[in-house]
């Protein structure tokens, strides 16, 4: 079919559904444009951490024309909270997968719009020079690449034309201060000074020096943009940014 395909000598989008089964993760790049990495998906929570948990293993395979396929979105079905629905587009998008949204768009509230129409994790996902997605750097509550089908990874970073894109996932049901320490991101330097994007609200977060503090709210995720290099605000110093309402004042934190 792949062979049949390239004949024709137009662009056609070739997905394949095999459910992740017979090792397609290793064959799958090199036949179609994408592939299911795992059975389907419906809109239960444990079920879309499950789903996330397996496709974070594999994003290795995933470049331009590549896209590893942990199925349709579910942001506006069942009773998912809108912390949920956040974390589920933010990373799915940041995987690069493709964007099906699974929803009636009659039914979708205002805020579940403003979720799928997000420009920057857009942008990132269909940016036109970095074909890799983001990736985990940091798993969080586990030990780095442990396979937990509830505490999945939960710091990630990608690359894109915008800044590199940082995403700080609270998988708990109660509130969680994360830290993006520049340090630990791919591409960024320790103790570094960048210009910071709050990607949910779009607000300027400011120069940054070092990293990041971010009380996430139960489910949700931190989204941040590191822009270019800045002047800094102080050694060691942390702007402090809450995910449920976004930046607070210029507080800052030693």
């Amino acid at each position: 079919m792949r062979d049949a395909l390239l004949s024709t000598n137009r662009t056609i989008l070739y997905s394949l559904c095999e459910w992740g089964s017979a090792g397609v993760q290793t064959w799958g790049n090199a036949t179609g444009a994408s592939w299911r990495s795992t059975g389907d998906i419906n809109p239960n929570w444990p079920r879309i951490l499950n789903i996330l948990n397996q496709n974070s293993f594999y994003m290795n395979s995933v470049d331009f024309w590549g896209h590893s396929d942990p199925d349709m979105l579910e942001v506006g079905n069942g009773n998912l909270s809108i912390y949920q629905e956040r974390s589920h587009f933010a990373l799915w998008a940041a995987m690069k997968s493709p964007l099906l949204i699974g929803a009636d768009l009659d039914q979708l509230s205002p805020e579940q719009v403003q979720i799928l129409a997000n420009e920057h994790l857009l942008a990132f996902n269909q940016d036109a020079v970095f074909g890799k997605p983001a990736m985990p750097y940091k798993w969080g509550t586990n030990p780095d690449w442990t396979f937990n089908a509830t505490h999945p990874a939960e710091f990630w970073a990608g690359p894109s034309q915008q800044g590199t894109l940082v995403l700080m996932f609270n998988p708990y049901e109660v509130l969680n201060q994360k830290v993006a320490d520049f340090g630990e991101i791919p591409g960024l330097e320790e103790g570094a000074s960048y210009e910071v994007l709050d990607v949910w609200s779009g607000a300027s977060l400011g120069c940054r020096t070092g990293s990041v503090l971010a009380n996430v709210a139960a489910w949700d995720t931190a989204a941040l943009l590191v822009k270019g290099r800045c002047g800094g605000g102080g050694g060691g110093s942390r702007g402090r940014f809450d995910g449920r309402k976004g930046y607070i004042g210029k507080g800052w934190w030693g």
